[in-house]
């Protein structure tokens, strides 16, 4: 990151002008549906002023608050995975010519610049799990389009919910890196640092000053009380060895009686990438279409393999889920799969708390410095 300067508040917009003139489509939070979410924008007016995000296990609430800042919540439903990991997407074509021959043709996702306002540090941290995922060495040609069009500012989160556990997992509140560009939201405006050479050009274009050395310090006192604030946490970084050790342990059964295997958890999660394959036929035998649809590891036919179901009910299946996220990640990834950014806690419907779980599996862990484990 470059050295720190300072946007005013009342010369936000600029960056979002200036974002329009790169040729960029602009988006950022705004409020919808009782959730904070991301679509287009090009006002900074638009922003979700003075808007905070209650959550607790099983409850998201939007609050007002009488300020002026644009990003005083914690983190909504979605993440950066829908632009990127598409929801739905045609994978390739089939069609049948006059002489009933067949001609298959890869489907191209047309290109398009984005710059995604407002991202946090969790969700950065997600984004280069997606990467390692889809852009390693089987590199999936649609994300890796939509992925070079990307330009990303993301904002520190000076106000974590009461189901974020993103330090224990080392992946924020601050943005350290993976952004273009980099903003902590004070009062008075923006402390704003460059991540890139494309971060680098677009701070060129704002009408940025040095801060002062009362702005630095509340920043650096914004991210402390951020860390300071966060009471959950996961008992380790590393639970491959105790999650494995205890796939026969009794909270299996006791998670599995509350959870509704709904797939809400793997459909808010950053991280989560599993996925189906359709054929959507035309109705005259003309064409067809390979279609990849977001799945979940809580459906029973995710598991189906040659007449049987690997995962037959909801223990097997969230079993999987936790062991996987929590520990097989290590294995694949060199880390956890998961980011701290408490989604899954928030959206589910029974409330259940992956860090609460993790405990109860790996209760010898429990107690051990973050980092031993």
């Amino acid at each position: 990151m470059t050295a720190t300067r300072f946007l005013p508040r009342e010369r936000l917009q600029t960056l979002f002008d200036r974002i329009g003139d790169l040729g960029y489509r602009c988006i950022g939070p705004q409020v919808r549906d009782g959730a904070i979410v991301y679509d287009d924008l090009r006002d900074a007016a638009a922003l979700p002023v003075g808007i905070g995000a209650h959550q607790a296990p099983g409850r998201y609430r939007l609050e007002h608050y009488a300020h002026a800042r644009c990003f005083a919540w914690a983190n909504g439903p979605q993440a950066l995975k829908p632009l990127l990991f598409a929801p739905q997407e045609t994978l390739w074509r089939v069609t049948r010519d006059a002489a009933g021959g067949l001609r298959f043709a890869a489907e191209q996702p047309p290109s398009q610049r984005r710059a995604v306002i407002g991202l946090r540090a969790c969700d950065l941290a997600a984004l280069a799990l997606q990467d390692a995922h889809f852009a390693g060495a089987l590199a999936d040609p649609g994300y890796c389009g939509r992925r070079r069009d990307l330009l990303l500012v993301g904002v520190d989160c000076g106000h974590p919910a009461d189901t974020c556990f993103c330090v224990s997992t080392g992946d924020g509140p601050a943005v350290t890196g993976g952004a273009d560009l980099a903003l902590t939201e004070l009062d008075t405006g923006f402390l704003v640092r460059a991540g890139s050479e494309a971060g680098r050009a677009l701070c060129d274009a704002l009408p940025l000053r040095a801060p002062s050395a009362a702005e630095l310090h509340l920043g650096e006192a914004e991210i402390e009380h951020a860390r300071q604030s966060q009471r959950r946490s996961l008992p380790g970084h590393n639970l491959r060895d105790a999650l494995f050790a205890n796939l026969d342990h009794p909270e299996w059964d006791d998670v599995a009686a509350r959870c509704l295997a709904c797939g809400n958890c793997v459909a808010v999660c950053p991280t989560c990438f599993c996925s189906t394959e359709r054929e959507q036929p035309a109705i005259d035998g003309s064409e067809a279409a390979r279609v990849r649809l977001w799945d979940s590891c809580f459906s029973a036919e995710h598991s189906y393999v040659h007449g049987r179901l690997l995962r037959p009910d909801t223990r097997t299946r969230y079993r999987q889920w936790l062991t996987h996220k929590l520990g097989g990640w290590h294995d694949q990834y060199g880390r956890s799969g998961c980011v701290g950014c408490g989604r899954c806690i928030a959206w589910c419907p029974t409330g259940i708390d992956i860090t609460r779980e993790a405990r109860a599996v790996c209760a010898e862990v429990a107690d051990q410095p973050e980092g031993e484990a």
